[in-house]
């Protein structure tokens, strides 16, 4: 049977049990004490043979997954999140899911599961075109680096040192880009993530290019669950795109957006960080294949700073979108937040 603190007034233990939603329960040694049929059914495996079993096993890097969460569940968060999780079950099937996880009473913990269908699951293949770009950068990006090294060695200025570095630095970030592209290195865990550092990179790498760069933060976001590197380059291709636009003035600007219906599902709360520009905006022909792979409105453009952006903020269980209002062109991120996020996807 569920514990007793599970069983709520309004549904009694048995139509718990039998709800279609995948739950289970947790103790303290993160093992199973209680799981529905429909739990059973996502892993492949009898009810009785669930109990007692410790969920990590299933789950890539579970253990610290779950001790990060419980950490955070008894440091006040209501309620811990994780998107498009890659489960492997005891019949060695695998499924894509979200799971959500919250305290029940001091000792217990609530996990509960959404399969993914496949096409929202599964990555989206990159093209034979962005494999060939990256395969094409990665020789100039070695020895764009070497030239930057001796720039930091011989010259006696610090200034441009600091320059040169920063140019390694990017390069460094550019090759780790075009790794991941040709499925080359190891993908990174998604980690909380501060925006405002990678806010303040696009400030430096933009201030010699535009006339104006204005900053309009929240404070009290708190930080987003992600891989900053991604996230990184995100922001830097739409700055990017303002000011090869013809834009001459930018403002980065960050809020809390509540009941932000996402492609992953409603979230109860998402950062929202804008990117506006007063260029010519968007033409009206292109407005609704503006994400598509190689459709760009800039001569010479090739259409893929756009689209490999909106990958980005959808692999975040996030989305972007554009608007042209009266400050100019509107680009907008936006990234579920886990802190105290309620409704499920």
């Amino acid at each position: 049977m569920m514990p007793r603190a599970m069983e709520p007034t309004s549904l009694s233990a048995e139509t718990i049990e039998r709800l279609a939603t995948a739950l289970l329960v947790l103790d303290d040694a993160l093992r199973v004490t209680w799981v529905n049929d429909a739990m059973a059914d996502l892993l492949g495996v009898g009810v009785r043979r669930m109990k007692g079993q410790a969920l990590a096993g299933l789950l890539p890097d579970g253990a610290t997954m779950l001790e990060t969460a419980v950490r955070r569940l008894r440091d006040g968060d209501n309620l811990v999140r994780w998107w498009h999780v890659r489960l492997t079950t005891l019949a060695r099937d695998e499924h894509h899911v979200d799971i959500a996880m919250q305290a029940l009473g001091p000792a217990h913990w609530l996990l509960e599961m959404h399969a993914l269908a496949p096409s929202v699951a599964a990555p989206r293949p990159l093209s034979a075109t962005l494999r060939g770009i990256a395969h094409e950068v990665k020789n100039p990006l070695t020895g764009l680096r070497g030239a930057a090294q001796l720039l930091t060695q011989r010259s006696a200025d610090e200034g441009s040192r600091k320059l040169a570095d920063m140019m390694i630095e990017e390069i460094d970030r550019l090759a780790v880009l075009a790794d991941r592209l040709l499925s080359l290195g190891p993908g990174a865990r998604p980690e909380p993530v501060s925006v405002y550092p990678l806010l303040e990179r696009v400030c430096s790498l933009s201030s010699g290019r535009v006339g104006r760069i204005d900053e309009d933060y929240d404070p009290s976001l708190p930080d987003v669950y992600g891989i900053a590197d991604r996230l990184q380059q995100l922001l830097l291709n739409l700055a990017n795109n303002a000011i090869e636009a013809g834009a001459d003035r930018l403002c980065l600007r960050t809020r809390v957006a509540h009941g932000v219906v996402l492609p992953a599902g409603v979230a109860r709360t998402a950062a929202r960080i804008d990117v506006i520009d007063n260029g010519p905006g968007v033409p009206d022909d292109l407005h609704d294949q503006l994400f598509e792979p190689m459709v760009s409105g800039r001569e010479g453009g090739t259409g893929l700073g756009l689209a490999l952006a909106l990958e980005t903020a959808r692999d975040h269980g996030g989305d972007l979108r554009h608007v042209r209002t009266a400050e100019g062109t509107v680009f907008s991120l936006y990234l579920p937040l886990h802190r105290n996020e309620g409704t499920a996807p």
